[in-house]
């Protein structure tokens, strides 16, 4: 595509220029990923450019490079046309993508040029080192367009019949030097029978000059190619030359329509500025008739208007703005005659321009013609050299080929000599004479080649022999190596069995682990047994953690079975940690409400059940690849669930007042203990006094114990006074006391559960106790009493030594103070088991005198008794139950934990 055919493809119009500077972008990027693409696929530290496959993949680049050097020329050409009409600013991204583009293909371009398939099928153009300069016009100049120059497939159709012709003469001249030697011997040229000489002809001066005209000829064609080569060089240049010739020609042409568009819009403005002038005349000359009027009229009627004033006013007033009229348009015109005296100046800068630019289009198409008729000139005289050079070439192939006939007479002439040499016998009987002693030379080396061939032969059977032992020692080792393979392949699946059967071991007795905690569930001594929701939960955590651990080493089993050093560990924690979690799931359950207790206790009871099944898929080798414990996992989920249920909610308490709430909850507990001793040994003397027999001794000693029981308590709150004192002192600081208890809260709120919970069990005790000496209430209440009590205190030892030294002495009095407490308790149970029995056999049934009738009668009352009893219990269940989940719900009045 030419520059004109460029300029028409955009229509002159800066926006399709734009467009299409984007479109050659894309297209050029295209053409350079599918070059990457390529060059990307082949092995670049292999000469690929050799192969087949690799000339099948480098083939369609030629295209590619053909597209390429042409896109970037037009692609420059446009974005100079750009430059020269739209800001820098604006094409900065264009120059940004072009210089991309630019290093790409030149990289590509170098890459290409060095590969071996393109150096004989195209001829690869270096762009520059530097990309060009957009800023600066002039630049376009120095802009030069890459050529690809594609050579003829076929070799110079007049080079190609020499060559022939030279390759024919040598193998006839060969030839013909071989049968003359067969015959003659080699030595023969040395003879004085040189008939070659007889006749005249000198074989040799043929030779050289025929190797002359060779080398004159390949001369002439290293001069041809040579002249060739300087022509496509000049013509480029030529050619790039005429492109930049155009450039500057199409900037002057823009130069030229701008400068036509400045001389049209003055021409304009001139004759609106003759117009004013016109305009500015017409009213100057009114205003000098205006002047004149208004001279001649007061020279003439001066004196005759005297007496009239009231006119005399009105022509003043005229006169006054007439002058200032005439000052207005005088200021007018003198500004629009400076405007015209400007644009007059800028007519003749714009008229100069013009002419400078039409001089100036003048010169380069002027100069373009100079070059269209230098071109036209070197191409003539090229034409010329090479008719000249063809001419030459004629006249050498006439010469060829009178030396060709030249040869033919020669070799006419040397057959003549060959018969006349045929008549020569003497000569002939000397050579058969050689002839037999080159025979007898030749047998001599038969003979030792023979030898050679035997030792060769020898030699080859030692090769076979070493060969064959090799192969037998090969095969030896072999078998060797197949032996200790599968002796290897026996000893790890050995060492897979009695690591499978260490694991078969510790799986079943991790079966009967879990089978254990889940019989233990039925156990009547386990009923008794209590547990939290925080250490349940503790615990379904530690478990998920061990699964997951044990999820890990049965992964690495599979994949490694002779190795079970992970698994075992992780199977016996799995089996501790599961038994643990069944345990403490039954033991929270013992204190849950009845739903929650009994959805715990079933999933306490699945959860036992799956890690059996797991731990059994682990026993059996079938089933082994297949184990998944993630029914454990689930059902560990669900006890997590309730046990976060279970959680006591917390309770608010400024902690302003915790301080404060903590003394009073301890000054509150040590009265309700001090009136609760005084209740009792008031009631003891109303025994002594109004009881006897096996009556009073049940009432004094029950209230025996339950003093005894309070003393112990007393001395367990003094104890426990003490070591609070002791932690507030060495743990505040500079801090007060209250400001202790507020910043250890949780610590504090635990303290004021306890006193609370060690003064109400105190009084409920007493009021159990009361009626109990009045024979209004029940045994079992007051142990049960007792037993409140017993962990009450039990609660306030622990929060007392949360925070204390392990080697406090307080702390030593607080715990020997539980111990004292923990007695009492049990003295107290132990008195009221023993009134009870002794209150029952003093009131056990006489059947003696009881008849038959009678005896079934009561057998009909006692079965109703029980069952109403049955039911009875069934409902104190229930309502126990129920009991204990409105006490999860309002333990944080006395625990003070948080709510979620």
């Amino acid at each position: 595509m030419s520059d004109r055919q460029l300029d028409e493809a955009g229509e002159n119009d800066v926006n399709n220029f734009f467009q299409l500077t984007v479109e050659m972008f894309d297209y050029l990027e295209c053409e350079l990923n599918l070059f990457q693409t390529v060059f990307s696929s082949l092995d670049m530290s292999r000469s690929v450019s050799v192969t087949a496959a690799g000339q099948c993949r480098l083939a369609p680049l030629i295209q590619v490079i053909l597209d390429c050097s042409h896109l970037y020329d037009y692609t420059v050409k446009l974005l100079f046309k750009l430059h020269s009409c739209l800001p820098a600013d604006t094409l900065q991204g264009h120059r940004d993508r072009f210089l991309e583009q630019f290093r790409k293909l030149k990289d590509l371009f170098y890459r290409s040029s060095n590969l071996q398939y393109f150096k004989r099928l195209i001829q690869i153009p270096q762009l520059p080192e530097n990309p060009p300069n957009f800023l600066r016009a002039s630049a376009l100049s120095e802009h030069i367009s890459p050529v690809v120059v594609i050579p003829a497939e076929a070799s110079s159709p007049d080079s190609e019949p020499i060559t022939d012709l030279v390759e024919m003469e040598t193998a006839s001249q060969s030839l013909f030097d071989n049968k003359f030697d067969d015959i003659f011997g080699s030595s023969f040229s040395s003879d004085p029978f040189n008939f070659n000489s007889q006749n005249g002809m000198n074989k040799d001066d043929k030779d050289r000059l025929i190797e002359q005209l060779y080398r004159e000829i390949g001369a002439l064609k290293e001069e041809l190619e040579s002249f060739k080569a300087e022509s496509e060089r000049r013509g480029l240049q030529l050619r790039g030359r005429i492109s930049e010739l155009e450039a500057e020609l199409a900037e002057q042409r823009h130069l030229k329509q701008q400068a036509l568009d400045d001389s049209e819009f003055l021409r304009t403005e001139l004759e609106e500025l003759k117009k004013q002038r016109e305009d500015t005349e017409k009213a100057q000359r009114s205003l000098t008739e205006i002047e004149s009027e208004e001279g001649s009229g007061e020279g003439s009627g001066g004196p005759l208007r005297a007496p009239r004033a009231h006119p005399a006013l009105c022509m003043a007033g005229r006169a006054q703005a007439n002058e200032q009229r005439y000052s207005k348009l005088k200021e007018k015109y003198s500004e629009l005659v400076q405007n015209h005296a400007d644009l007059l100046r800028k007519n003749a800068e714009v008229t100069k321009q013009v002419t400078a630019a039409r001089q100036a289009q003048g010169d380069v198409e002027r100069e373009k013609k100079e070059l269209e008729d230098s071109f036209q000139r070197v191409s003539e005289q090229s034409q010329r050299k090479s008719q000249e050079q063809a001419e030459v070439l004629e006249t050498l192939k006439q010469e060829l080929a009178a030396s060709k006939q030249e040869l033919q007479v020669l070799q006419g002439t040397l057959e003549t000599t060959m018969q006349v040499g045929a008549e020569q016998n003497t000569r002939i009987a000397g050579l058969e004479q050689e002839r037999d002693s080159l025979n007898h030379a030749a047998e001599q080396r038969s003979k030792e080649i023979a030898a050679l061939q035997a030792e060769l032969q020898q030699l080859r059977d030692a090769l076979s022999s070493e060969k064959e032992s090799s192969r037998k020692e090969l095969e030896t080792l072999q078998t060797q190596l197949q032996d200790k393979e599968s002796a290897e392949r026996t000893l790890q699946q050995r060492r897979a069995e009695e690591q499978f059967a260490l694991l078969q071991g510790s799986a079943r007795e991790a079966e009967r682990m879990v089978q254990d905690a889940l019989s233990r569930l039925e156990d009547p001594a386990h009923i008794s047994c209590t547990g939290s929701a925080d250490y349940l939960l503790s615990r379904t955590s530690a478990a998920s953690e061990c699964i997951e651990r044990l999820q890990d080493a049965h992964s690495k089993y599979l994949t490694n079975r002779t190795d079970v050093s992970t698994l075992l560990p992780c199977v016996a924690l799995f089996a501790h940690l599961i038994s643990d979690t069944i345990l403490q799931g039954s033991a929270t359950s013992h204190m849950a409400p009845m739903e929650p207790a009994d959805r715990l206790l079933e999933t306490c009871k699945q959860c036992g059940s799956e890690a059996i099944s797991y731990l059994s898929s682990l026993q059996d080798p079938s089933s082994v690849a297949n184990a998944n414990c993630t029914a454990v996992t689930n059902c560990l989920h669900r006890i997590s669930a309730i046990g976060e249920e279970l959680r006591p909610r917390g309770l608010d308490v400024e902690q302003e007042e915790l301080g404060d709430l903590v003394d009073k909850e301890m000054a509150a507990t040590s009265a309700a203990i001090e009136t609760a001793a005084a209740r009792i040994e008031e009631m003891l003397s109303k025994a002594r006094a109004g009881d006897t027999g096996v009556k009073l001794e049940v009432n004094e000693r029950i209230l025996g114990s339950c003093t005894g029981l309070m003393q112990a308590i007393q001395v367990l709150v003094l104890a426990s006074k003490d070591l609070q004192r002791e932690i507030v002192e060495s743990g505040r600081g500079a801090a007060s006391p209250k400001e202790f208890y507020a910043k250890n809260s949780r610590w504090t709120e635990g303290l004021i559960s306890a006193s609370k919970a060690v003064g109400w069990g105190a009084t409920v005790m007493v009021d159990a106790a009361d009626l109990v000496v009045q024979g209004k209430g029940k045994f079992e209440e007051l142990m049960v009493c007792s037993h409140e009590i017993a962990a009450s205190t039990a609660q306030l030892v622990a929060a007392s030594k949360v925070k204390a030294d392990k080697d406090s002495s307080n702390l030593s009095k607080l715990q020997q103070a539980s111990r004292g407490v923990n007695q009492a308790t049990a003295g107290v149970v132990a008195s009221t088991k023993s009134g009870k029995s002794q209150i029952e056999e003093k009131d056990s049934m006489d059947f003696s005198s009881m008849t038959l009738t009678q005896i079934k009668r009561q057998e009909m009352d006692s079965q109703v008794r029980v069952l109403e009893l049955e039911n009875q219990l069934q409902k104190e269940r229930q309502k126990l139950g129920e009991l204990r989940k409105k006490h999860y719900e309002l333990a944080g009045v006395a625990e003070g934990w948080e709510e979620d």
